[in-house]
């Protein structure tokens, strides 16, 4: 059943715009509706820089950034609602309030998407809602909200912390109450509630995802959550201690600073990346290139150690050494993992995007680390004390069972070479859910997690299939009632082939016979 309740239906009857009504006395889907929204007014929201426009069907995106793909699909006919929430000025003299934008089909199929944001938001992002095949769901049907969580500025400007309500706003609030007040604005211009209620993220948005099943268990029915940010205080501990162990064996730049990025060759990575396929890539029953079975495979660096004179198919002693400690994670003076080691996989000498930790071993949100040698009982001391990852971690909280008793359906999915956000942390945080509502029958009976062999950081990566439709399956899920078993995968870096994502802790087995590029050929074990 969709999600309701008394007090969002009599708030959706005293939303007013300049139409007086103009949503159940004219059709939703033209051009004089949606810009009768320009005048819109919601009693007991304060709105400014309200603005709808009309686009036609087959109009041009709006422009995304570079490394955004490319739309396979038209954009249907569409209005643009944009505002802001409560507009203020902040105790820095700064302007602050809740922006967001709304995108409402002319052709509604009843369903509602809120799309998550990245980085540390700050801007509000084309409400398209993105389904990773190259579509959006506004295509879909789909009416679809955005927003830039309450402040303004660049994707990881934190400046923005030094003002209460917008700390507040960004760790959750503004999530929170885009989804109430767009769920009214679309029920009036309609004349009809959302039958079925979204959300969908990766990263920030995936934190984002978190909250909504954590704090707000009953405002969506189906949730899709990737490669979560879940404490960015902890993944930094993560980041640094790879970059520190590899410092270890790495050359000095022209400053006289170790260079993480130098401490393999490329010849040195192409032999991690060789003898890691040689122990790993068969045991799904097919040498394709893929380790399916990550958590499963056995990978020692020392294998790799040169017997005598260092070469190009082997490492030396130290970065065999190096490159073990680095994938073990960080560990306090009592033996205690502090954050989650990263598994052995093909993204990890990734050039493109985001690197991988062997190409890159790059601070997400700062420059680069230089130390070789690191006081992690000191930095997790740090990280525990941060009150901004306190009121913005979603790492702890695991009670879910308002969210899943009334229906809902959660998604996770996580790229296996994810250099900023470890996967097994993810796997970690999962396995904990489960253990807190009742076990893994209890659990996979609404909620599944899905590791993605090769990918990067919510997409991308040298030797990954990386494009699957999540949003489809918890569609399914939600409305048919159809558990995903499998998620078919495809990507660039293998055209023609397809490989079934498989629910953890399972993975992709080839069954032995058939076409081997096709995913029929392949199960879940």
């Amino acid at each position: 059943m969709p999600f309701r309740s008394s007090r969002l239906a009599a708030t959706v009857l005293v939303l007013v715009s300049a139409s007086a009504g103009a949503a159940s006395a004219q059709a939703a889907s033209g051009e004089s509706a949606c810009l009768a929204l320009g005048q819109l007014q919601v009693p007991g929201v304060v709105l400014s820089d309200v603005t709808a426009r009309w686009f036609a069907a087959g109009s041009p995106p709006p422009p995304e950034p570079p490394w955004v793909p490319a739309l396979t699909t038209p954009l249907p006919a569409y209005c643009l609602l944009s505002a802001t929430v409560d507009p203020r000025r902040g105790a820095d003299g700064k302007r602050y309030g809740i922006g967001f934008a709304l995108a409402l089909p002319a052709e509604w199929d009843g369903r509602f998407l809120f799309q998550g944001g990245g980085g540390l938001n700050g801007s509000v992002a084309p409400p398209l809602g993105r389904t990773g095949r190259g579509e959006t769901a506004l295509s879909r049907g789909f009416a679809v909200v955005s927003t830039d969580t309450g402040h303004r500025g660049e994707a990881f400007d934190a400046s923005f912390m030094a003002d209460q309500q917008a700390s507040l706003d960004f760790a959750y609030q503004a999530v929170g109450r885009v989804a109430v007040l767009a769920k009214q604005i679309l029920a009036v211009h309609y004349g009809k509630p959302a039958a079925h209620s979204y959300f969908m993220g990766c990263s920030t948005g995936g934190r984002e995802g978190m909250l909504m099943a954590e704090r707000y268990p009953t405002y969506f029915d189906g949730i899709v959550v990737g490669a979560p940010a879940m404490r960015t205080s902890f993944s930094g501990i993560g980041d640094e201690w790879v970059a520190t162990m590899l410092n270890r064996v790495a050359p000095l730049d022209a400053s006289g600073h170790p260079d993480a990025a130098r401490a393999f060759s490329d010849s040195d990575r192409k032999a991690v990346i060789d003898g890691l396929l040689a122990a790993c890539d068969g045991a799904d029953g097919l040498r394709d290139g893929i380790v399916s079975d990550p958590i499963g495979c056995r990978f020692d660096p020392a294998s790799l150690r040169c017997a005598d004179r260092k070469g190009e198919a082997c490492i030396s002693a130290l970065q065999a050494e190096a490159l073990a400690k680095a994938f073990a994670g960080p560990k306090d003076s009592k033996g205690r993992q502090v954050y989650p080691g990263f598994l052995f996989d093909t993204g990890i000498t990734a050039t493109q995007g985001i690197p991988g930790l062997l190409a890159g071993s790059m601070n997400p949100v700062g420059p680069r680390f230089t130390a070789t040698e690191m006081d992690v009982d000191a930095r997790a001391e740090r990280a525990a004390a941060d009150a901004q990852m306190q009121l913005t971690t979603t790492w702890t909280w695991t009670k879910l069972n308002t969210f899943s008793s009334r229906g809902g359906k959660l998604l996770f999915y996580h790229g296996v070479s994810d250099p900023w956000f470890s996967a097994l942390d993810t796997v970690d945080y999962y396995e904990r859910m489960t253990s807190a509502n009742g076990g893994a029958t209890a659990v996979t009976a609404w909620s599944r997690l899905f590791l993605v062999p090769g990918m990067g950081h919510c997409g991308g990566g040298p030797a990954t299939l990386d494009t699957f439709d999540m949003l489809g399956a918890v569609v399914d899920w939600v409305e048919g009632q159809q558990r995903p078993q499998a998620i078919r995968a495809t990507g660039k870096s293998w055209p023609g082939r397809s490989r079934p994502l498989c629910p953890y802790p399972s993975h992709a087995q080839y069954k032995g016979t058939g076409d081997v590029e096709d995913a029929a050929s392949f199960e879940c074990r």
